[in-house]
């Protein structure tokens, strides 16, 4: 794995495989650990078919006698070393970047999910099931997929995945186990169910959830800056409504935003500060891009077994959090700079080259925290983050014929403007 290799070392993957006792019985061509990289590599190279990413892990070994294994037997070995121990490796790299930011000493993160296609398959199709819809459905099963994520770093906390029929909602409590006092945790509306913010209350993490403007809340007290308090199931929580204007190419745009936050002390936590911050939420959609898109390009995941399905999910969040947990260590090693100007893609496609020099591999006695991949992040930044605002489109239509509307693709400068509403000035039958 290159340069990866010091954030997944051999001893790690050696452990894992002995806990979940996938070592192999006898010597092999293709022992386990060999088998791990191989599918922490396939991640890297997800446009390629096995036997074509085993040419590039041997690659850069010259004089080094190597087994060319076909794509029956690199089957048959993935199959071996089974999930487990992709799933514990995963378990061990997940959680926030050691320089992760805190906002008001708390680290932000965030909730949602998002869906896979994987191969079409009776085995697939029978475990995941599919879209359906006006539209026909969709052509591949899939995978449905929620995550929590570090805002800034965008490093995974945790992950659960499964079947596409089961929503977001109830996978969710699944995740309750890495949540943890210091933690705030935004979510969209969707997610805005008494039961499921009392289960993150429990946890001792604080909530930041938009709801819909029309939900009933008595209101059980008025503070000074605008918000309100409330009962949310049983949890008590400040309630916050906003008007956001945004100017974008002349145009004014205007959305009203209701905010339910256990964050209870406008002094301390701002109403106005608040809505600021929740709009870092969309940090974890990009973090579904850079999986499906710029690691996966758009293409249907490999496996024709629901088991080869959760294996490659496992080594894809794996190489995915190898890799943000490198770029946060290049980013703190200048003070100031900001996390979102690291490159993704520039992160990926050197991780790429290591693994073919096979580069990188043993550490030297002094740790260089940046690296090859870091020098390369570093030496390409991203131009600082402007104002922007993302509308809901279709950009590729599931059918030529029903694209939905014309796409302003021109970049403007946008400015917003956020207005805390009073009880008083809100529209009838949203009023506490």
């Amino acid at each position: 794995m290159g340069e990866l290799t010091q954030l997944v070392p051999f001893e790690m993957v050696d452990a894992v495989l002995a806990s979940t006792r996938r070592v192999q019985v006898r010597v092999r061509d293709l022992p386990s650990r060999v088998v791990v990289y191989l599918l922490l590599a396939g991640a890297l190279f997800a446009g390629l078919g096995y036997r074509q990413v085993w040419a590039r892990l041997v690659a850069g070994l010259h004089g080094v006698p190597v087994a060319f294994p076909g794509s029956s037997a690199l089957a048959k070995a993935r199959a071996r070393v089974g999930v487990a121990p992709l799933r514990e490796l995963f378990e061990l790299l997940a959680g926030p970047a050691a320089a992760a930011a805190r906002w008001r000493g708390m680290l932000v993160c965030a909730i949602d999910g998002t869906s896979m296609f994987v191969a079409d398959s009776p085995a697939n199709l029978a475990a995941y099931g599919h879209q359906t819809g006006s539209h026909g459905g969709s052509g591949y099963p899939m995978v449905r997929l929620l995550a929590v994520v570090a805002c800034g770093t965008r490093t995974l906390i945790d992950v659960v995945f499964g079947p596409y029929r089961i929503g977001e909602t109830s996978y969710a409590p699944s995740l309750m186990g890495r949540l943890r006092p210091g933690m705030l945790l935004l979510a969209d509306r969707n997610f805005a169910v008494a039961a499921l913010a009392e289960q993150i209350h429990a946890t001792g993490a604080a909530l930041l959830i938009r709801c819909k403007n029309g939900r009933q809340l008595p209101c059980a007290g008025r503070l000074a800056d605008g918000s309100w308090l409330a009962m949310f199931g049983t949890v008590p929580i400040r309630v916050i409504d906003a008007d956001i204007v945004v100017t974008l190419g002349g145009r004014v745009e205007q959305a009203r935003y209701r905010l339910l936050t256990t964050l209870t002390d406008p002094r301390r936590f701002p109403a106005l500060d608040l809505v600021q911050l929740y709009h870092q939420r969309w940090e974890i959609e990009t973090t579904y891009l850079q999986l499906k898109a710029t690691m996966l390009g758009g293409r249907v995941l490999r496996a024709r077994t629901p088991q080869g399905i959760t294996q490659e999910v496992y080594a894809l969040l794996t190489a995915y959090q190898a890799l943000r947990l490198t770029m946060a260590d290049a980013t703190a090693s200048q003070p100031g700079l900001n996390t979102h100007r690291a490159s993704f893609t520039v992160a990926l496609h050197a991780a790429r080259d290591q693994v073919i020099h096979a580069a990188g591999v043993i550490a030297a006695a002094t740790i260089d925290l940046v690296g090859a991949i870091g020098q390369a992040v570093l030496a390409d930044l991203q131009p600082p983050r402007r104002p922007r605002r993302s509308p809901r489109v279709v950009k590729r239509a599931i059918s030529k014929h029903r694209a939905k509307g014309d796409i302003d693709r021109t970049n403007h400068n946008t400015t917003i403007r956020i207005k805390i509403l009073w009880p008083d000035q809100l529209t009838a039958g949203t009023e506490p």
